[in-house]
């Protein structure tokens, strides 16, 4: 059973400041299902020696990448002094921001054996890996506080994007123009054209993770820039204005 509930990213208490506590209420509920569904998965699927590597299939079905990494990134927060999980996985845990909540953080972490609970993360990361989606680390860095994002490639954070619209294709946007371009603008909206599919709409600059680095530029959307900006420099104009 697929759980659609929207994941709150603030604290109770910050919620309590948005009066934003229902949501708050519901997204808490489905991470605490979340977290019971990965304890007894691992219960079904670990044999005393091995885990099976479809226990992670049905969860994610349940309830998606995002809640699933952030009941595992809590889990792994709450559990840092425990040397059974490894250093790669605390460290990846560490770049999902999951707000402090003292009094309500430990209700989600997961209580499977720790070494076992370690495979079930090497699974998730793997399996997530395989979507070869983009990331911070494909970009320029420090591309939001300070390059301009006119005529850039952008990524589309998957923060941004449905589950369902996971893809290199509906990541990778070209920026034609708006205040949202420069990074010092009061401006944020940004007109672009999605290099997957054609579709021209506006997104603000806090939507993207930033400037795709050219080294990783895929074939198929290099070809797809191209048009893009052989249609803007042949584009008819009066009076010294782009029709």
């Amino acid at each position: 059973m697929e759980i659609k509930v929207y994941l709150y990213p603030y604290s109770a208490e910050e919620a309590r400041q948005r009066n934003e506590l229902s949501l708050w209420r519901a997204s808490h509920q489905a991470n605490i299902a979340c977290k019971q569904a990965i304890e007894e998965s691992i219960r079904q699927n670990f044999d005393g020696m091995h885990l099976d590597d479809d226990c992670l299939r049905p969860i994610l079905e349940a309830f998606g990448y995002k809640r699933t990494a952030w009941v595992l990134s809590n889990t792994l927060r709450e559990k840092n002094w425990d040397g059974r999980f490894s250093p790669v996985n605390k460290a990846w845990s560490k770049r999902i921001s999951v707000p402090h909540d003292p009094h309500h953080n430990s209700d989600f972490a997961v209580d499977s054996h720790p070494a076992i609970l370690d495979g079930f993360v090497d699974l998730f990361r793997r399996a997530y890996q395989e979507l070869n989606l983009f990331g911070p680390e494909h970009c320029h860095p420090d591309s939001f506080s300070s390059l301009d994002y006119e005529g850039k490639v952008l990524v589309l954070s998957t923060d941004t994007l449905r589950e369902s619209c996971w893809s290199q294709e509906n990541q990778l946007w070209y920026a034609h123009d708006g205040f949202g371009c420069h990074p010092h603008a009061i401006g944020r909206s940004i007109r672009c054209t999605c290099l997957g599919d054609g579709e021209m709409t506006r997104w603000n600059r806090t939507d993207f993770i930033g400037v795709l680095d050219e080294q990783y530029l895929p074939d198929w959307a290099a070809e797809k820039l191209a048009q893009l900006t052989s249609q803007e420099q042949t584009a008819p104009t009066m009076g010294g204005i782009t029709m």
